[in-house]
């Protein structure tokens, strides 16, 4: 026995390895998520300066945990337009605009995220520019889409009369069934153009945990693995004993 602690009880020591064990268990978890998610910000990465493929190629089974960079050639559906009100990056207010995009000899419709388009601090929705019309041909990654969470209030779109449409979440099911056709299982987001008045800068969302996070909680799952150790010896130090008078 170690000098200055006693023996603590067995049930006291299963507990506190049992408890470390979990603990140190957890903060390897959070490193590896942290690690998978730094990996796939370098894979974001180099997708976006990669050459672009054929849509063809991964239009209906896009590669998992991948972002690939395509180009494909078709027409908008100028008068169908989606406005996404929830944007990160609209200090002024401002919208990210989606587009059904025929894709030439496809047989549904392809979502084409134009871009961040800034408001002018009033509240008032942005002034769109016109859409080309006749044979385009985009460029992009081939994103999951952006996703969606609680919608107070259900579905708003088929009680929005007159278009562009606005949502706050961008839920490809409500979508396909406002436009009465079949969708891409992704959203095409356009590589940036100098030219172009919208704000293209996409980025991964990880929500609330990005790697940093999951690092954060990693350390802290460690700290307390430390701690039920401390803890254990603290309450089993000896004490020494008074002199009496």
């Amino acid at each position: 026995m170690l000098g200055g602690f006693r023996r603590p009880p067995w049930w006291a020591i299963a507990l506190t390895v049992a408890a470390a064990v979990l603990f140190v268990r957890l903060g390897f978890w959070q490193l590896h998520r942290a690690a998978y998610k730094d990996d796939l910000l370098r894979r974001y990465a180099a997708a976006a300066v990669a050459p672009p493929q054929p849509f063809d190629l991964v239009a209906l089974q896009p590669p998992p945990d991948a972002y690939p960079r395509v180009q494909v050639q078709g027409s908008y559906l100028a008068d169908r337009v989606y406005l996404l009100d929830n944007p990160k990056h609209d200090d002024l207010g401002g919208v990210e605009v989606y587009v059904p995009f025929r894709p030439r000899g496809g047989d549904r419709l392809l979502l084409a995220d134009l871009g961040f388009l800034p408001g002018n601090g009033t509240g008032a929705a942005p002034q769109l520019p016109p859409l080309p019309q006749g044979m385009q041909s985009l460029r992009g990654l081939y994103l999951p889409s952006p996703g969606h969470g609680i919608e107070m209030g259900g579905n708003a779109l088929p009680r929005q009369a007159h278009w562009p449409k606005t949502t706050i979440y961008l839920d490809m099911g409500q979508i396909a069934a406002d436009l009465g056709d079949k969708l891409y299982p992704r959203v095409l987001a356009l590589d940036a153009d100098p030219s172009s008045i919208y704000v293209r800068v996409h980025a991964l969302d990880f929500g609330d945990m990005p790697p940093a996070r999951h690092r954060a909680y990693a350390f802290q799952w460690f700290s307390f693995a430390i701690a039920v150790v401390v803890i254990l010896l603290a309450l089993n130090r000896r004490r020494g004993s008074r002199r009496r008078s």
